[in-house]
């Protein structure tokens, strides 16, 4: 009797104990749970979601790049503000550079009124007119123009698409710390409120719409970084993988690229599944001014910042450099920050700090 009670209390004792390392090992890779789960009943729907985004340009084959061995990729990103039937710009501009194999961003955003050639058009305009002309093929070959390197993809992205998608989500964190008003003459009139826990849509559109306060162009793409390391942030929680299909769908015609749906399932599992995702933000510095009085206003990028620019796309380009001696924005560099692991929302506190202003 004794004998039996025993083996009954051990074969519970190792009932227990497994079910114990089960419960642990499924906390320390919830991810890696949960990135099993999204394979077996998810990506199917994801792949036929991404179908209708995919958009290779007329005239333009997607460079080459070696996925398989997750090299560095470049990627432009167009945020087109563009409503009803009006001819849409691309309100936000950014270079990425994309490294797989260590999880790194740098994103360079380019300010929407920078003056520079439209190649395509042979003149010098504002490089946000370039999507007007001619797509997202123009704006691809103006940003090559102007920083001497090749894009390898695109992806373009309606910013009011993304309004249904935050209050789907639940909405988003952002670093505003007073309240922001948009209330001159001929412009948009609205109020966010500070130190919300999070923001539904709108608050969110009209974060990245928002183009009152004194940095003018350059706070503005600054705050587009912002919005879409909050967006990455909010998307690459696990609770919120399930979702995804429903997203994907809810963005509909707003988002177009010339990445394939395969491409970029493997390229959302690979950044997910690394260790810390690694972003760094550098907006293009320059000077914004009239070229003559009662002209209109440009902002004309410095072309010493542009060169930097150019060897630090480059370098992150190059998969023989490793993570840890990439050279860094000048933001970062010039506090001898080391690189780091950074979580989207220290980013976008990162990006915050960096001189991103938010005061009326």
């Amino acid at each position: 009797m004794k004998t039996k009670r025993y083996r009954k209390t051990k074969w519970i004792s190792g009932i227990m104990a497994v079910i114990i390392a089960l419960g642990l090992f499924g906390y320390y890779n919830r991810t890696t749970l949960a990135m099993w789960s999204f394979d077996v009943f998810l990506s199917g729907q994801v792949k036929n979601k991404l179908e209708d985004s995919y958009k290779p340009l007329e005239g333009r084959e997607p460079q080459k790049v070696s996925y398989e061995n997750k090299e560095p990729f470049s990627v432009l990103l167009l945020g087109v503000d563009q409503r009803d039937k009006e001819v849409g710009r691309s309100d936000t501009m950014i270079v990425s550079v994309v490294r797989p194999a260590d999880g790194a961003i740098l994103m360079v955003s380019i300010p929407r009124d920078t003056y520079t050639e439209i190649v395509g058009k042979d003149k010098m305009d504002k490089i946000t007119h370039a999507y007007a002309y001619g797509g997202a093929k123009m704006s691809i070959e103006t940003v090559e123009k102007l920083f001497a390197t090749s894009i390898n993809h695109y992806a373009s992205i309606n910013f009011t698409g993304f309004r249904e998608v935050i209050d789907a989500m639940g909405g988003i964190s952002l670093p505003i710390e007073q309240d922001i008003v948009n209330k001159e003459k001929d412009h948009e009139k609205f109020t966010i409120k500070a130190n919300q826990p999070v923001y539904n849509g709108t608050d969110a559109l009209n974060f990245v719409r928002y183009r009152e306060d004194a940095g003018g162009d350059v706070s503005r793409a600054g705050r587009h970084q912002v919005f879409l390391n909050a967006m990455m942030d909010k998307a690459s929680q696990v609770s919120q993988w399930s979702s995804i299909p429903n997203y994907i769908g809810i963005m509909g015609d707003n988002f177009s690229t010339d990445m394939t749906p395969d491409m970029m399932i493997d390229l959302a599992k690979t950044m997910l599944q690394a260790d810390g995702r690694t972003i760094y933000s550098h907006t293009l510095k320059g000077d914004g001014h009239r070229k003559e009085a009662g002209g209109t206003w440009y902002f004309f990028a410095d072309e010493e910042d542009v060169e930097t620019t150019k060897q630090l796309i480059t370098s992150w380009l190059d998969p023989s450099i490793a993570k840890g001696s990439l050279p860094l924005p000048s933001e970062y560099a010039s506090k001898n920050k080391p690189v780091q692991s950074l979580s989207a929302s220290a980013s976008t506190k990162r990006n915050a700090a960096a001189g991103i202003s938010t005061n009326q």
